[in-house]
């Protein structure tokens, strides 16, 4: 099993029409949906189509037919409306929709269609969406974070502690955290350093001490990552524990856990015998996480769990969202 970039699991949902036939110019990549901080951007293309069902029939029908004045996002996060969602036009050939990622609920069904004129049904492209679908590290920054009023505490869960610099008159703690404020976390100077407490939530996050008023990264942490400055910032990351259990299966003689947090490792995570099946937990940032169970050498996805996308070979995975 190799790790893939997965697509969305467009299903028809009860709707009863032929799903639109796509042509992908070989310069071109649907972009379909993708995150953009804190927003989900819905894009359609008409360039990057041939063909669209036309509602209730067998008819396809060319796109250079007719022309496209209103199309509509409908899919299984808004109960299929046919006229809620409607994009902006905002080229010749090109419509989009931002919606906040907080207005989703937590099971993120990426069911949808584009409705042209509405009459038409277009099925985004699912083998070749954009990259930038769901990264693993944009829930840090979308779920109960106030970048703008983020402020020292005297325990909490991110402890940041920069040892020497006694005779340094400031030193500040900056990061992705705090929108990269310059004057905001004044560090606290004590024997053998300056120390501050944060109580963030569940994520990744790049950080740097300002020392005088000059940048550095954190010298005892080896996580670190090259920014677009020629320089490094520090990555701290804060997890919380998830369990993993699978229900059944208690004749097995091993299980393991493998997914996208161990790319997709056939041998790291065994996984423990419970009385009514078996459990493994893990520590995990947040972000979006496919997995499977591997059952005496079969590879099953999560029968406790509904949420499941195909990646681009036709693998179904189970979907484990952290926050």
């Amino acid at each position: 099993m190799k790790k893939h970039k997965i697509f969305a699991n467009l299903l028809l949902s009860g709707l009863f029409f032929l799903s639109g036939i796509l042509q992908l110019s070989a310069q071109k990549e649907s972009k379909a949906y993708y995150i953009e901080n804190d927003e989900v951007v819905f894009e359609f293309d008409a360039r990057l189509y041939q063909k669209a069902a036309a509602d209730g029939t067998l008819k396809d029908l060319d796109f250079a037919d007719f022309d496209i004045n209103k199309v509509v996002v409908s899919g299984d996060f808004n109960s299929w409306s046919r006229k809620d969602w409607k994009m902006k036009k905002i080229g010749q050939y090109t419509f989009q929709l931002r919606k906040k990622v907080k207005d989703f609920n937590d099971v993120f069904k990426w069911e949808f269609k584009f409705l042209i004129n509405g009459r038409y049904w277009a099925d985004p492209e699912s083998r070749r969406l954009d990259e930038k679908i769901i990264s693993n590290d944009i829930w840090a920054t979308v779920y109960n974070l106030d970048i703008y009023n983020c402020q020292p505490v005297d325990v909490g869960n991110a402890h940041f502690f920069l040892k020497g610099y006694q005779n340094a008159q400031k030193v500040i703690l900056s990061g992705e955290f705090n929108g990269w404020k310059v004057d905001a976390l004044k560090m606290k100077k004590m024997d053998g350093g300056w120390r501050m407490n944060l109580q963030l939530p569940v994520g990744k996050y790049e950080y740097k001490f300002i020392v005088d008023g000059n940048w550095m990264h954190d010298p005892a942490n080896p996580k670190k990552v090259m920014n677009e400055h020629g320089t490094f910032n520090s990555i701290l990351f804060i997890t919380k524990p998830v369990t993993f259990d699978l229900k059944g299966f208690t004749g097995a003689k091993k299980v393991v856990l493998a997914g996208s947090f161990n790319d997709w490792n056939e041998r790291d995570l065994k996984m423990e015998r419970t009385e009514s099946g078996w459990k493994t937990s893990l520590d995990l940032t947040s972000g979006k996480y496919y997995y499977k169970f591997i059952v005496d050498g079969k590879w099953m996805t999560d029968p406790g769990n509904p949420l499941s996308e195909y990646d681009n070979s036709g693998n179904l995975n189970s979907i484990l969202l952290v926050r």
